[in-house]
This record gives C-alpha cells, structure tokens and sequence, in this order.
C-alpha cells in the first residue's frame, strides 16, 4: 500500500537548507517538462458537498478533434465544459483533484506538502497554495501564497482562472523520461522564498516535534476514539479536514457522495491497483446525479465497478446520510474490487474471530457485518463499547476514516 503518498514520514532536519535536500530527493523520483500553455485552461468550478470552495479544474486540449471548451466575456471570463457533452478520450484530459495537479517549486515537487485551493475574497476568486496541516509536514504553519486569481465569479460558476507572473503549467515525468497526465503548476523559485514573500519576511516553516506524526493533526479530533486513524486517513489522502477553520468534524454525518469520493480515493492510494475515473460522464448516472455534479464520474466508476448501487426507482440520493451498514456494504465491494483487481480471490478472508453482534439478526447487513467484523476487525461496535452495532444508524466521519483504514491496512487487502 501506498502507506504516505509521497508525504514524508520523519524528518530530522532543523534548516531550511535541509528540508531543501530532502525536496530535491523527491525531484529526483518525478521530473517535470514544458507544456504549451495555451492547450490548458484553469478553471474554477462550483462548490462540491465536501467543501465551501470553489474547486479547481484544468482541461487540456490533446488533439483538434473538437473543441474541449469555450470562453464568453472577459472580467470574468465564463468557461463552458464542452468536454462534458462527448467522449473525450484522447481529445480532452481532465484533472479534478491531487491525484491530477499538484505544485511544483524549485525544490521539487511540493503536492505532500501544499494542497491548491481557491477562495473568494472581495467579490474575487484566489488561487492559493495552502499548507498541509498533518504534524509531519515542515511548512504546516507556513502561510498560504498566491498562485492565480480571477475578476469575479462566471454566472454559471465555471470561472476561468489566470496564473501570476512567475508561475505556469508542466507536466511530470519518470525517471525513464515518460510523459505523465498529471499537471504541476510550478515556479523556479525556491519553496523558501517564495514563502518569504508571502509571509511579509518571515520564513515559518519548521520541522515537526519529536513524535509528531502520532499527533492528532486537528483540534477537535483530540480525545476522539478514533484519532489515531483519523491521522492516518489525512496520512493516506482519501479524507481531509475542513480548510476554513482547521477542523475535522468527526461527529458530522457522511453523505453517500461523499463515502463515494472517500472509496475512489482509497482504492487510488494501493499500489499495484490502477484506477481512473470514467473519460466521459455523457449521461447522468442515476435519475439525481447530473453529470456535471462534482462526485459524477466517481459515483459513476463506483456504479461500473458494482462498489454502489441505486435504489428501486433510479436514484441514488447522493446527498443523502449514509447509515453504518450501508457504509460496510460499500467498503467491502471496495475490498472486494481491489482484491479482484490484483488477481486475488474476492472472499475476504477471516483474520481474526467474527464478532457477536446483539442488534443485526434478520437485518439485510448482517452477513457483511459479520464478515468484516472477521476481517481485519473493519465493523466494530457504535464508539467501540457494547455489543450493538447500529446498523441503522447514521455513519460518522471518525468511523468512516477508521473503517477504510482498517481496509487499507489489512495485510490481506
């Protein structure tokens, strides 16, 4: 398993100067190259469930088969998605999260470190480089710089968005010189000083306290039950915290798009697993999810890979809180998928004694509960006490993060 994502484990260093050689280690794993600037766009599209923000797109135009985008009007400049209405495979690329665009300084590659984020202030949407707040990354108490901006918010909200001078696009590559999809948005200057600019002169970031990578990356997971797998699910990538107050929410309800979104990403941190969205969501995947809602495509692989289903009358109800069982349903089709994928056999194997639970007889869960309570101890009883497992309950972020933890780490998944 991918066990940080290129997020660093431990460092030892006390300067700025060896946090830069740790950095060029990691240019050294992906190179980058020049690209033509005017086959991209920046854009930023509306807010999903998971965030208050708007969230960026890049779309790259790869052939002249046919248009990918167009642009109306200037200050702002409106983007319509053409790409949306057609199969754009090899036509069009398409980057909608980290695992598509990340930041590039002279350093290296900063995408473990720096997530890109946009936020509106004053009636203008920013493109920011903000810190990575998990107690291993060195800049966690940096300040956020500026990486582009936009005059304004499109009516439809597909907003186009301008980098600032010093910053353009490229592309990584491998150390045999293979060209790869993702986008970096780079400068040549290095993380330091660019940080110093920002900061007003005062350089902030600093390596973590000894043991901080057994610390609890936000204020209000402190205490909880699950902390220490919280930590590990930030560690990992397939779930965030809340970037406009620090915050985690882990009592909050998990939405059925939202789970979506945390399986899709799960499953794209396991190594020897490929996965990859859909190249065209043509048509919307249930009769309530258009295709141009920001969870489409995962919702849709997940439909394609028989991780989720529908119901009856051809919904999905993405908004919809996702109870305890459903969640254990859902991630053992994901444990499933990834084994299935890998050559293995899909039967999840027994790794230690089911539990007995007092509430699941004669409940359509039962069996999936049962089983991944054997496995790996994923199903667990409501905050770990008792004996019932409250299927019917509704899933909260701590126990969501936890359980796909347990699935990831599992030595038989």
């Amino acid at each position: 398993m991918k066990s940080f994502r290129l997020t660093v484990v431990a460092l030892a260093a006390t300067t700025l100067g060896t946090f830069g050689s740790l950095n060029a280690a990691l240019a050294q794993t992906f190179g980058s190259t020049e690209v033509d600037s005017s086959d991209f766009v920046l854009v930023a599209s509306p807010a999903g469930s998971l965030s208050r923000n708007p969230q960026l797109m890049i779309i790259e135009q790869q052939t002249d088969a046919r248009p990918c985008w167009s642009e109306t009007g200037s200050n702002p400049t409106q983007i319509e998605p053409l790409l949306l209405n057609f199969d754009f495979t090899g036509i069009c690329g398409r980057s909608l999260d980290s695992n598509g665009y990340s930041i590039r300084t002279a350093d290296g590659d900063m995408g473990s470190r720096f997530n890109l984020t946009i936020q509106e202030q004053d009636g203008q949407l920013v493109l920011l480089g903000t810190p990575s707040t998990f107690p291993t990354n060195p800049y966690r108490n940096a300040p956020a710089f500026r990486i582009g901006q936009a005059s304004g918010i499109a009516p439809n909200g597909f907003t186009k968005l301008t980098l600032d001078p010093g910053w353009r696009l490229a592309k990584r590559t491998t150390t045999d010189g293979r060209v790869l999809g993702h986008v970096y948005l780079t400068n040549d200057m290095p993380i330091a000083q660019i940080l110093e600019a920002a900061g007003d002169g005062e350089v902030v970031a600093r390596p973590p306290a000894p043991g901080a990578g057994a610390g609890v990356s936000f204020p209000d997971v402190r205490g909880d039950i699950y902390a220490s797998e919280i930590d590990r699910a930030v560690e990992i990538g397939f779930i965030a915290g809340f970037q406009e107050d620090n915050t985690f929410r882990p009592r909050a309800n998990l939405t059925r798009e939202q789970l979506v979104s945390m399986i899709f990403e799960a499953l794209n941190s396991q190594e020897n697993l490929s996965v990859a969205l859909p190249n065209q969501v043509t048509s919307n995947p249930y009769s309530d999810v258009a295709r141009d809602r920001w969870s489409a495509a995962k919702i849709e692989f997940a439909k394609q890979s028989g991780i989720v289903s529908g119901y009856q009358d051809g919904t999905f109800k993405p908004s919809q809180p996702v109870t305890r069982a459903e969640l254990m349903a859902i991630v053992r089709r994901a444990a499933e998928y990834s084994r299935k994928q890998r050559g293995l056999t899909e039967i999840l194997p027994s790794t230690q004694a089911a539990r007995s639970f007092s509430d699941i007889q004669g409940h359509w869960a039962a069996p999936v509960i049962s089983n991944l309570s054997s496995y790996c101890g994923i199903a667990t009883p409501l905050n770990e006490t008792g004996n019932n497992f409250q299927p019917n309950a509704n899933a909260q972020r701590n126990y969501a993060a936890a359980a796909i933890v347990r699935f990831l780490d599992c030595p038989n998944s």
